[in-house]
């Protein structure tokens, strides 16, 4: 009795053996690898501690002809260290080294996505004298990344999702643009809406006294 019911049960057994089995019958069917993450679109920060170039050295003639330095003043960066998109150690706020313009944005935001090209066009004709950093706020890594592919937006980015550097300047639209002297000190914050390659260049002339090359 007890062999019949073996022959009876041992077919059960092996079929339902059989469906976490391969078709060789000898290994385990692989799972599908998982999908690699895309690489980031934005430079690292490691050198935003590094003041650029020129504004390192006196007399280098980045400063704007028939124009003097800006008058004393201005209030320092907000005491924040804010991660770095592209991973590695945080960056406080304060280490950045000026000449520098720091913009503030989202990919939901309109505005935003209007003039981040023009902000990346000022990174490119201001390499030696200026710093051009984004802070992207309240925002997915999915959306700032597709934003930076799309719109060919390089320069470095830094995540605030906390909307912390906004709570310190008690400022709550975006998008924002700081304008920061070599000495580390706010000497504008624009918060007119999307600017375009004009308006940078004439803001940065009368803030920071500097030329953007056409």
């Amino acid at each position: 009795m007890n062999r019949r019911l073996t022959l009876l049960v041992l077919p059960l057994l092996l079929a339902v053996a059989g469906c976490t089995v391969d078709k060789a019958g000898d290994e385990p069917a692989p799972r599908p690898a998982a999908a690699a993450e895309r690489p980031s679109p934005f430079r690292d920060c490691a050198t935003l501690g590094t003041a650029p170039t020129a504004a390192a050295t006196p007399g280098s003639g980045t400063k704007t002809p028939g124009t003097t330095a800006p008058a004393a003043g201005g209030q320092a960066l907000p005491e924040l260290t804010l991660s770095c998109f592209t991973g590695g150690a945080p960056v406080a706020l304060r280490s950045v080294a000026g000449p520098a313009v720091i913009n503030v944005w989202a990919s939901w935001c309109p505005p935003c996505r209007k003039e981040l090209p023009a902000f990346q066009r000022l990174s490119q004709r201001t390499t030696g004298q200026l710093q051009v950093v984004g802070v992207n706020s309240r925002d997915s890594r999915s959306g700032a990344q597709s934003i930076g592919e799309d719109f060919g937006v390089r320069f470095p980015i830094l995540v605030d999702q906390g909307e912390a550097l906004q709570r310190e300047l008690k400022r709550n639209a975006i998008p924002l643009t700081l304008f920061v002297d070599a000495d580390g000190r706010v000497r504008h914050i624009d918060a007119t809406g999307a600017l375009d390659d004009a308006q940078l260049a004439k803001l940065v002339r009368q803030h920071l006294g500097l030329t953007v090359p056409a």
